[in-house]
Protein backbone atom coordinates (compact mmCIF):
# COMPACT_ATOMS: atom_id res chain seq x y z
CA UNK A 1 0.00 0.00 0.00
CA UNK A 2 1.37 3.42 -0.91
CA UNK A 3 2.08 5.68 2.05
CA UNK A 4 -0.64 8.27 2.61
CA UNK A 5 1.38 10.51 4.86
CA UNK A 6 3.80 10.78 7.74
CA UNK A 7 2.85 10.39 11.39
CA UNK A 8 4.85 11.26 14.50
CA UNK A 9 4.50 8.80 17.37
CA UNK A 10 5.23 10.42 20.76
CA UNK A 11 5.48 8.00 23.71
CA UNK A 12 8.11 7.38 26.37
CA UNK A 13 7.58 3.61 26.04
CA UNK A 14 9.58 2.04 23.23
CA UNK A 15 7.22 -0.93 23.19
CA UNK A 16 4.17 1.32 22.76
CA UNK A 17 5.90 3.22 19.96
CA UNK A 18 6.75 -0.01 18.12
CA UNK A 19 3.15 -1.20 18.38
CA UNK A 20 1.82 2.07 16.98
CA UNK A 21 4.46 2.20 14.25
CA UNK A 22 3.45 -1.32 13.19
CA UNK A 23 -0.21 -0.30 13.05
CA UNK A 24 0.66 2.77 11.00
CA UNK A 25 2.76 0.75 8.55
CA UNK A 26 -0.21 -1.52 8.00
CA UNK A 27 -2.27 1.54 7.09
CA UNK A 28 0.31 2.73 4.61
CA UNK A 29 1.70 5.51 6.78
CA UNK A 30 5.35 6.32 7.38
CA UNK A 31 6.25 6.99 11.00
CA UNK A 32 8.81 8.88 13.02
CA UNK A 33 9.30 8.53 16.76
CA UNK A 34 9.87 10.83 19.74
CA UNK A 35 10.39 9.78 23.37
CA UNK A 36 8.75 12.84 24.93
CA UNK A 37 7.01 16.12 24.22
CA UNK A 38 10.17 18.21 24.10
CA UNK A 39 11.72 15.97 21.46
CA UNK A 40 8.45 15.93 19.52
CA UNK A 41 8.20 19.73 19.43
CA UNK A 42 11.77 19.98 18.23
CA UNK A 43 11.02 17.63 15.32
CA UNK A 44 7.74 19.33 14.48
CA UNK A 45 9.17 22.84 14.52
CA UNK A 46 12.15 21.81 12.39
CA UNK A 47 9.88 20.57 9.56
CA UNK A 48 6.26 21.52 10.35
CA UNK A 49 4.95 20.64 6.89
CA UNK A 50 6.45 17.14 7.00
CA UNK A 51 3.88 15.68 9.40
CA UNK A 52 0.27 14.81 8.66
CA UNK A 53 -0.63 13.39 12.07
CA UNK A 54 0.65 13.13 15.66
CA UNK A 55 -0.11 10.21 17.98
CA UNK A 56 0.51 11.57 21.46
CA UNK A 57 0.79 9.89 24.85
CA UNK A 58 -0.26 11.82 27.96
CA UNK A 59 2.07 10.67 30.73
CA UNK A 60 5.67 11.38 29.72
CA UNK A 61 8.78 12.84 31.38
CA UNK A 62 10.17 16.34 30.60
CA UNK A 63 7.06 17.52 28.74
CA UNK A 64 3.81 15.59 29.11
CA UNK A 65 1.06 15.25 26.52
CA UNK A 66 -1.05 18.13 27.88
CA UNK A 67 1.86 20.57 27.68
CA UNK A 68 2.90 19.30 24.26
CA UNK A 69 -0.64 19.63 22.90
CA UNK A 70 -0.98 23.16 24.32
CA UNK A 71 2.37 24.17 22.77
CA UNK A 72 1.36 22.81 19.37
CA UNK A 73 -1.98 24.63 19.31
CA UNK A 74 -0.26 27.88 20.34
CA UNK A 75 2.12 27.61 17.38
CA UNK A 76 0.73 29.00 14.08
CA UNK A 77 2.84 26.54 12.13
CA UNK A 78 1.62 23.48 14.05
CA UNK A 79 -1.92 24.22 15.21
CA UNK A 80 -3.52 22.57 12.19
CA UNK A 81 -1.66 19.24 12.51
CA UNK A 82 -4.22 16.66 13.79
CA UNK A 83 -3.37 15.14 17.17
CA UNK A 84 -4.74 11.79 18.32
CA UNK A 85 -4.13 11.25 22.01
CA UNK A 86 -3.32 7.58 22.66
CA UNK A 87 -3.12 7.05 26.40
CA UNK A 88 -3.59 4.52 29.18
CA UNK A 89 -5.32 7.25 31.23
CA UNK A 90 -9.03 6.49 31.03
CA UNK A 91 -10.36 9.27 33.30
CA UNK A 92 -13.04 11.46 31.75
CA UNK A 93 -11.25 14.60 32.99
CA UNK A 94 -8.20 13.70 30.92
CA UNK A 95 -10.33 13.13 27.81
CA UNK A 96 -12.13 16.46 28.26
CA UNK A 97 -8.90 18.32 28.92
CA UNK A 98 -7.24 17.01 25.76
CA UNK A 99 -10.25 17.74 23.59
CA UNK A 100 -10.44 21.26 25.04
CA UNK A 101 -6.74 21.74 24.27
CA UNK A 102 -7.40 20.89 20.64
CA UNK A 103 -6.94 17.13 20.27
CA UNK A 104 -8.79 15.58 17.33
CA UNK A 105 -9.69 12.48 19.34
CA UNK A 106 -8.77 10.47 22.44
CA UNK A 107 -8.09 6.74 22.30
CA UNK A 108 -7.32 4.54 25.27
CA UNK A 109 -4.85 1.68 25.40
CA UNK A 110 -4.86 -1.14 24.46
CA UNK A 111 -5.62 0.14 20.96
CA UNK A 112 -8.38 -1.38 18.87
CA UNK A 113 -6.84 -1.53 15.35
CA UNK A 114 -10.16 -0.90 13.56
CA UNK A 115 -10.99 2.12 15.72
CA UNK A 116 -7.45 3.44 15.24
CA UNK A 117 -7.77 3.06 11.47
CA UNK A 118 -11.10 4.90 11.46
CA UNK A 119 -9.81 7.77 13.61
CA UNK A 120 -6.65 8.12 11.53
CA UNK A 121 -8.67 8.09 8.30
CA UNK A 122 -10.99 10.81 9.59
CA UNK A 123 -8.06 12.91 10.84
CA UNK A 124 -6.16 12.66 7.57
CA UNK A 125 -9.28 13.51 5.57
CA UNK A 126 -9.84 16.61 7.73
CA UNK A 127 -6.20 17.64 7.30
CA UNK A 128 -6.41 17.10 3.55
CA UNK A 129 -9.42 19.41 3.36
CA UNK A 130 -7.58 21.96 5.49
CA UNK A 131 -4.52 21.71 3.22
CA UNK A 132 -6.74 22.26 0.16
CA UNK A 133 -8.28 25.31 1.85
CA UNK A 134 -4.86 26.74 2.64
CA UNK A 135 -3.71 26.05 -0.91
CA UNK A 136 -6.80 27.78 -2.27
CA UNK A 137 -6.26 30.80 -0.01
CA UNK A 138 -2.63 30.97 -1.10
CA UNK A 139 -3.67 30.81 -4.76
CA UNK A 140 -6.17 33.60 -4.15
CA UNK A 141 -3.46 35.68 -2.47
CA UNK A 142 -1.10 35.12 -5.38
CA UNK A 143 -3.88 35.89 -7.86
CA UNK A 144 -4.68 39.12 -6.04
CA UNK A 145 -1.00 40.08 -6.05
CA UNK A 146 -0.78 39.26 -9.77
CA UNK A 147 -3.84 41.36 -10.56
CA UNK A 148 -2.53 44.29 -8.54
CA UNK A 149 0.86 43.97 -10.22
CA UNK A 150 -0.80 43.88 -13.63
CA UNK A 151 -2.85 46.95 -12.73
CA UNK A 152 0.34 48.72 -11.74
CA UNK A 153 2.02 47.67 -14.98
CA UNK A 154 -1.10 48.66 -16.92
CA UNK A 155 -1.13 52.12 -15.36
CA UNK A 156 2.39 52.68 -16.66
CA UNK A 157 1.06 52.49 -20.23
CA UNK A 158 -2.45 53.92 -19.81
CA UNK A 159 -3.96 56.94 -18.12
CA UNK A 160 -4.92 55.98 -14.54
CA UNK A 161 -8.60 56.61 -15.32
CA UNK A 162 -8.50 54.21 -18.27
CA UNK A 163 -6.55 51.58 -16.31
CA UNK A 164 -9.22 51.66 -13.59
CA UNK A 165 -11.92 51.47 -16.27
CA UNK A 166 -10.44 48.33 -17.78
CA UNK A 167 -10.24 46.58 -14.42
CA UNK A 168 -13.76 47.52 -13.24
CA UNK A 169 -16.97 45.49 -13.84
CA UNK A 170 -18.82 48.47 -15.33
CA UNK A 171 -15.90 49.36 -17.59
CA UNK A 172 -16.91 47.11 -20.49
CA UNK A 173 -19.99 49.22 -21.24
CA UNK A 174 -17.88 52.38 -21.29
CA UNK A 175 -15.27 50.74 -23.49
CA UNK A 176 -17.93 49.59 -25.96
CA UNK A 177 -18.67 53.22 -26.85
CA UNK A 178 -20.62 56.20 -25.54
CA UNK A 179 -21.20 59.85 -26.37
CA UNK A 180 -20.30 62.73 -24.06
CA UNK A 181 -19.29 66.36 -24.09
CA UNK A 182 -15.55 66.65 -23.54
CA UNK A 183 -12.80 69.22 -23.61
CA UNK A 184 -9.89 68.29 -25.85
CA UNK A 185 -6.41 69.77 -25.60
CA UNK A 186 -3.68 69.25 -28.20
CA UNK A 187 -0.18 70.49 -27.54
CA UNK A 188 3.11 70.18 -29.36
CA UNK A 189 6.45 71.89 -29.87
CA UNK A 190 7.12 74.67 -32.32
CA UNK A 191 10.32 74.15 -34.30
CA UNK A 192 10.53 70.46 -33.38
CA UNK A 193 10.77 69.16 -36.95
CA UNK A 194 13.81 71.34 -37.69
CA UNK A 195 15.36 70.39 -34.36
CA UNK A 196 14.79 66.66 -35.02
CA UNK A 197 16.52 66.93 -38.40
CA UNK A 198 19.67 68.41 -36.84
CA UNK A 199 19.91 66.85 -33.38
CA UNK A 200 21.65 63.59 -32.56
CA UNK A 201 19.28 60.77 -31.53
CA UNK A 202 20.51 60.96 -27.95
CA UNK A 203 19.82 64.70 -27.78
CA UNK A 204 16.40 64.21 -29.35
CA UNK A 205 15.39 61.52 -26.85
CA UNK A 206 16.73 63.59 -23.96
CA UNK A 207 14.65 66.63 -24.91
CA UNK A 208 11.54 64.50 -25.49
CA UNK A 209 12.03 62.78 -22.15
CA UNK A 210 12.13 66.09 -20.26
CA UNK A 211 9.16 67.41 -22.23
CA UNK A 212 7.05 64.28 -21.71
CA UNK A 213 7.76 64.21 -17.97
CA UNK A 214 6.63 67.82 -17.66
CA UNK A 215 3.53 67.16 -19.76
CA UNK A 216 2.69 63.95 -17.90
CA UNK A 217 2.92 65.56 -14.46
CA UNK A 218 0.58 68.39 -15.50
CA UNK A 219 -1.95 65.96 -17.00
CA UNK A 220 -2.11 63.89 -13.81
CA UNK A 221 -2.31 66.98 -11.58
CA UNK A 222 -5.37 68.30 -13.44
CA UNK A 223 -7.15 64.97 -13.90
CA UNK A 224 -6.81 64.73 -17.66
CA UNK A 225 -7.05 61.53 -19.70
CA UNK A 226 -4.05 61.06 -21.96
CA UNK A 227 -5.20 59.83 -25.37
CA UNK A 228 -1.77 59.49 -26.91
CA UNK A 229 1.80 60.71 -27.25
CA UNK A 230 3.04 61.06 -30.82
CA UNK A 231 6.57 62.44 -30.74
CA UNK A 232 6.16 66.01 -29.55
CA UNK A 233 2.36 65.93 -30.06
CA UNK A 234 0.08 65.11 -27.13
CA UNK A 235 -3.71 64.76 -26.98
CA UNK A 236 -5.55 65.01 -23.66
CA UNK A 237 -9.26 65.11 -22.95
CA UNK A 238 -11.37 65.89 -19.90
CA UNK A 239 -14.78 64.80 -18.58
CA UNK A 240 -14.28 61.16 -19.56
CA UNK A 241 -14.17 58.45 -18.39
CA UNK A 242 -14.54 60.31 -15.07
CA UNK A 243 -17.22 63.07 -15.25
CA UNK A 244 -15.87 66.55 -14.40
CA UNK A 245 -18.20 69.53 -14.07
CA UNK A 246 -15.23 71.89 -14.50
CA UNK A 247 -13.63 70.06 -17.44
CA UNK A 248 -13.01 73.21 -19.52
CA UNK A 249 -11.40 75.01 -16.61
CA UNK A 250 -9.23 71.98 -15.87
CA UNK A 251 -7.99 71.89 -19.46
CA UNK A 252 -7.17 75.61 -19.50
CA UNK A 253 -5.39 75.50 -16.14
CA UNK A 254 -3.42 72.46 -17.29
CA UNK A 255 -2.32 74.29 -20.43
CA UNK A 256 -1.26 77.35 -18.41
CA UNK A 257 0.71 75.11 -16.03
CA UNK A 258 2.43 73.47 -18.98
CA UNK A 259 3.28 76.83 -20.53
CA UNK A 260 4.83 78.07 -17.28
CA UNK A 261 6.89 74.92 -16.80
CA UNK A 262 7.88 74.86 -20.45
CA UNK A 263 9.48 78.29 -20.00
CA UNK A 264 11.96 76.73 -17.53
CA UNK A 265 12.78 73.90 -19.94
CA UNK A 266 13.05 76.33 -22.85
CA UNK A 267 15.62 78.46 -21.05
CA UNK A 268 17.77 75.40 -20.35
CA UNK A 269 17.44 74.20 -23.95
CA UNK A 270 18.27 77.64 -25.30
CA UNK A 271 21.62 77.50 -23.51
CA UNK A 272 22.32 74.27 -25.39
CA UNK A 273 21.33 75.83 -28.69
CA UNK A 274 17.84 74.34 -28.97
CA UNK A 275 15.17 76.85 -30.07
CA UNK A 276 11.79 75.33 -29.32
CA UNK A 277 8.38 76.81 -28.61
CA UNK A 278 5.16 75.43 -27.12
CA UNK A 279 1.62 75.70 -28.49
CA UNK A 280 -1.79 74.43 -27.35
CA UNK A 281 -5.25 74.21 -28.92
CA UNK A 282 -8.36 73.63 -26.77
CA UNK A 283 -11.92 72.96 -27.94
CA UNK A 284 -15.19 71.81 -26.34
CA UNK A 285 -17.83 69.59 -27.94
CA UNK A 286 -19.46 66.18 -28.14
CA UNK A 287 -17.51 63.10 -29.13
CA UNK A 288 -17.89 59.34 -29.24
CA UNK A 289 -15.49 57.67 -26.82
CA UNK A 290 -14.49 54.07 -26.28
CA UNK A 291 -12.20 51.28 -27.35
CA UNK A 292 -10.38 51.88 -30.64
CA UNK A 293 -8.08 49.45 -32.40
CA UNK A 294 -7.90 45.72 -33.09
CA UNK A 295 -7.45 42.48 -31.18
CA UNK A 296 -4.15 42.65 -29.34
CA UNK A 297 -3.76 46.43 -29.62
CA UNK A 298 -6.52 48.65 -28.28
CA UNK A 299 -6.50 52.29 -27.23
CA UNK A 300 -9.14 54.33 -25.46
CA UNK A 301 -9.90 57.30 -27.65
CA UNK A 302 -12.31 60.04 -28.74
CA UNK A 303 -13.74 60.62 -32.20
CA UNK A 304 -15.57 63.75 -33.31
CA UNK A 305 -15.26 67.27 -34.73
CA UNK A 306 -14.11 68.56 -31.34
CA UNK A 307 -10.94 66.47 -31.68
CA UNK A 308 -10.26 67.83 -35.17
CA UNK A 309 -10.89 71.42 -34.07
CA UNK A 310 -8.52 71.18 -31.08
CA UNK A 311 -5.86 69.66 -33.31
CA UNK A 312 -6.20 72.39 -35.93
CA UNK A 313 -6.08 75.14 -33.29
CA UNK A 314 -2.92 73.59 -31.90
CA UNK A 315 -1.30 73.60 -35.33
CA UNK A 316 -2.12 77.33 -35.66
CA UNK A 317 -0.90 78.28 -32.19
CA UNK A 318 2.31 80.25 -32.12
CA UNK A 319 5.06 79.79 -29.53
CA UNK A 320 3.59 80.04 -26.03
CA UNK A 321 0.04 80.47 -27.31
CA UNK A 322 -2.99 78.64 -25.90
CA UNK A 323 -5.77 78.99 -28.46
CA UNK A 324 -9.35 78.44 -27.29
CA UNK A 325 -12.39 77.78 -29.44
CA UNK A 326 -15.32 80.16 -29.12
CA UNK A 327 -17.35 77.70 -27.03
CA UNK A 328 -14.41 77.08 -24.71
CA UNK A 329 -14.00 80.84 -24.17
CA UNK A 330 -17.68 81.17 -23.24
CA UNK A 331 -17.40 78.36 -20.66
CA UNK A 332 -14.43 79.92 -18.81
CA UNK A 333 -15.49 83.53 -19.14
CA UNK A 334 -14.36 85.50 -16.12
CA UNK A 335 -11.74 82.91 -15.19
CA UNK A 336 -9.11 83.78 -17.78
CA UNK A 337 -7.90 86.83 -19.64
CA UNK A 338 -7.86 86.31 -23.40
CA UNK A 339 -6.96 88.22 -26.54
CA UNK A 340 -8.66 87.56 -29.85
CA UNK A 341 -6.56 86.23 -32.71
CA UNK A 342 -9.44 86.76 -35.14
CA UNK A 343 -10.93 84.18 -37.42
CA UNK A 344 -8.63 81.39 -38.49
CA UNK A 345 -8.85 79.38 -41.66
CA UNK A 346 -8.26 75.85 -40.49
CA UNK A 347 -7.55 72.81 -42.63
CA UNK A 348 -10.68 70.73 -43.11
CA UNK A 349 -13.01 73.44 -41.77
CA UNK A 350 -15.54 74.85 -44.26
CA UNK A 351 -15.72 78.23 -42.50
CA UNK A 352 -13.24 80.41 -40.60
CA UNK A 353 -13.14 79.74 -36.85
CA UNK A 354 -12.92 82.46 -34.20
CA UNK A 355 -10.28 81.82 -31.56
CA UNK A 356 -8.54 83.60 -28.69
CA UNK A 357 -5.22 83.24 -26.94
CA UNK A 358 -5.06 82.83 -23.15
CA UNK A 359 -3.03 85.69 -21.73
CA UNK A 360 -3.46 84.90 -18.05
CA UNK A 361 -5.79 83.64 -15.35
CA UNK A 362 -7.80 85.72 -12.91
Amino acid sequence: MTARGVALVVDDSRVNRLVLVRHLAGLGLEAMEAENGAEALELLRATPSAFDLVLLDVLMPELDGYETLAAMKADDGLRHVPVLVVSGVEELDSVVRCIELGATDYLTKPINPRILEARIGASLAAKHLRDLELEYLEQQRLLTETIERQKTELSRFLSPQVARLISSPEGEQMLAGHRRQITVAFCDLRGFTSFAEQADPEELLGVLGEYHRMIGDAIVEHGGTLEHFAGDGVMVFFNDPVPQDDHVERAVRMAITMRERFAVLSDAWHKRGYELGFGVGIAVGYATLGRIGFEGRYDYGAIGNVVILASRLSSQAGPNQILLSQRAIAMVEGMVEVESVGELTLKGMSRPVAASNVVGVH
